[in-house]
């Protein structure tokens, strides 16, 4: 069984482990390198940052006991789109659901803050986060995303719709929006 657990600054240790091992997995899955919350970067205060960004939620897939996964949402200038970031499943996880479950889990909270759609980047030649993306529901936009290490490049913006009639084919929203959001930061979806 997948459990969602919610963290709070004072889950760094557990963002820090599956950050750190998701960077290292997918270099060219991120923004961001291994190499930048190595050494000098990896200070504790700078993860429970990174967990205290204002109105964000961040999330851990746990299967079997173990974390698996992660995601975060955060708002952005426009109260309406809301972002989907650090989005990562294991190697050992993938295929099992964690993915769809985190997805929808950030999807749930957008609609929540009442947001209308929700967005990600991600990098062009990344093929199974695309599918996994595709199948949760988000589109691939005209719009360009930030530059990749390269120079050339970009990241590609993905939407995701969140209300209803847009979304209707998309079931996993709105099995969620009929089932209360369970527990505060610190608990556990199951």
């Amino acid at each position: 069984m997948i459990e969602i657990k919610v963290l709070t600054p004072d889950d760094w240790p557990t963002w820090r482990e599956l950050r750190l091992a998701a960077l290292a997995e997918a270099p060219g899955a991120f923004g961001s390198r291994l190499a930048d919350w190595q050494g000098d970067g990896d200070r504790e205060q700078r993860w429970r940052d990174r967990l205290s960004i204002l109105d964000s939620l961040n999330l851990v897939a746990v299967l079997g006991g173990r974390p698996v996964g992660m995601a975060s949402g955060v708002p952005t200038p426009d109260p309406l789109t809301l972002d989907l970031i650090s989005m990562w499943v294991h190697p050992d996880a993938r295929g099992r659901g964690v993915g769809d479950r985190l997805v929808n889990e950030v999807a749930r909270w957008a609609w929540e803050r009442g947001g209308e759609q929700l967005r990600l980047a991600v990098m062009p030649d990344n093929a199974r986060a695309k599918s996994l993306y595709h199948r949760a529901g988000f589109r691939l936009t005209d719009e360009s995303g930030d530059f990749l290490p390269d120079g050339v490049r970009r990241e590609q913006i993905m939407l995701r719709p969140l209300h209803p009639r847009a979304a209707s084919s998309i079931k996993e929203l709105w099995w969620s929006t009929k089932h209360p959001r369970k527990g505060e930061p610190g608990t556990t979806i199951p």
